[in-house]
């Protein structure tokens, strides 16, 4: 790979996640598929605590279109890790996030990956603009 590893310094927000023993596949790491539960995790936690989306009643919800991930060293339960999160692009009904995996404690990332969401009505499912409290949480993480 030629570009290099993300380092922490270039995450402005981060959100713990405690490996689960489940996690483990049968190669002694974390699965694959189970990176991309860390990344929703991490990024509808700041939407609900700091955007205020409201994930049962809201008018609004965000739908994922897009994601991918690169994998740059293993970890396995029992590490406790940390998904760095910023944006990389906000648009007027999307937003592209960008993640990264640090074990506690290290600097580069174990992976790093992107995804981007769509707003969207709820009851019609079309693209709607971004609201304003969650346009401003987003705002914060742009880099």
């Amino acid at each position: 790979m030629s570009n290099p590893m993300p380092q922490r310094s270039e995450y402005p927000h981060f959100q713990p996640i405690t490996t689960r023993w489940h996690d483990n596949d049968a190669y002694g790491h974390i699965n694959n598929v189970t990176y991309y539960s860390f990344f929703d995790t991490a990024v509808n936690t700041y939407l609900i605590q700091v955007g205020g989306l409201d994930i049962h009643d809201g008018e609004v919800v965000g739908f994922v279109v897009s994601s991918s991930c690169d994998y740059f060293a293993s970890i396995a339960f029992p590490d406790r890790i940390e998904i760095g999160l910023r944006v990389g692009k906000l648009g007027n009904s999307s937003v592209q996030y960008e993640l990264a995996v640090f074990k506690e404690g290290e600097q580069e990332a174990s992976a790093a990956g992107r995804f981007v969401h769509v707003f969207v009505d709820r009851a019609s499912n079309r693209p709607v603009s971004i609201p304003a409290p969650l346009r401003e949480a987003l705002e914060r993480l742009t880099v």
